[in-house]
């Protein structure tokens, strides 16, 4: 246990520390205490900055999509999974399902602009077909739906896990006394399936919110160049340009630590609205 605790105490809630360069001017050579204290003034500065709305904006945009169109993506799937008889065959859907969650977002891309790009698969059967050609990869109206296809491809089957771990939970006598009374495939679900995981899902949206500013930072930055800053820039995009990119480490941190203060009051107001709803949420 001790192990654990000293990893957990060390690089989780000590690292919390170094926040403190939000509120300074940080210069590496003169370390964190000897750079100059400036208060609220990078939190002034971030608050005025165009840019940073701009980020903070496209930012909840994609979150949002992702919640409504993704979310459901995984448990949709598990309840199909969770239907299959055949051991063999469940099993051979689950490890197809899986696998896309392994491939670095580099390989995503670079397979979706195989297929979606100006010299795509797509374009290339449409030109054969003598019609007009789509730009999807490099268009930024599509940028958002594009990501969100790209999150359901590359996690939609790993989500499925704790779903499939919920449903094995589920007594199959309810499913038998439910069927024996005349309830059908829809009912069962509603009064058996959907109580009995109803818990796992609230936890599970708990989760997300609190991680909603966290819309992936790889895969935005890989395709940033692609559509321009005014459609893929994100918090965490921001942040690396303004910290890593411009050394303006002092402003960066208080982009960081506003999208990390945002994530936990979220996870505490959906904790508070889960009770009132007599769920248990991820605390009591």
């Amino acid at each position: 246990m001790l192990p654990g605790l000293g990893y957990f105490l060390l690089f989780h809630y000590g690292a919390l520390a170094g926040n403190v360069i939000a509120f300074k001017d940080y210069v590496p050579f003169d370390g964190i205490w000897g750079s100059p204290w400036v208060g609220l003034g990078n939190f002034q500065r971030m608050f005025q900055d165009a840019e940073f709305w701009d980020a903070v904006l496209n930012t909840l945009w994609i979150a949002v999509l992702q919640i409504v169109f993704y979310f459901p993506v995984p448990l949709a799937l598990a309840l199909l999974l969770h239907t299959l008889t055949w051991t063999t065959v469940r099993r051979f859907v689950q490890s197809v399902a899986y696998l896309p969650h392994f491939i670095s977002w580099v390989i995503v891309v670079a397979l979706f602009q195989q297929v979606l790009g100006d010299t795509g698969l797509v374009n290339g059967y449409l030109g054969d077909a003598a019609l007009s050609t789509v730009d999807i990869i490099g268009n930024p109206d599509a940028f958002r739906p594009l990501t969100v296809a790209q999150v359901i491809w590359k996690d939609a089957g790993w989500g499925t896990i704790i779903f499939l771990a919920a449903l094995s939970q589920v007594d199959e006598q309810q499913y038998e006394a439910a069927a024996i009374d005349g309830a059908g495939p829809w009912r069962r679900f509603w009064h058996v399936t959907l109580p009995a995981i109803r818990p796992v899902i609230v936890l599970l949206l708990i989760m997300r919110l609190g991680d909603i500013l966290s819309v992936g930072f790889e895969q935005m930055l890989l395709q940033r160049d692609a559509v321009g800053p005014e459609a893929a820039e994100i918090i965490d995009t921001f942040v690396y340009y303004q910290g890593m990119v411009g050394g303006d480490y002092g402003f960066a941190a208080a982009a960081g630590l506003f999208k990390g203060v945002i994530g936990a009051l979220l996870v505490y107001a959906a904790n508070k609205v889960a009770h009132r709803l007599g769920e248990q949420g991820v605390y009591k």
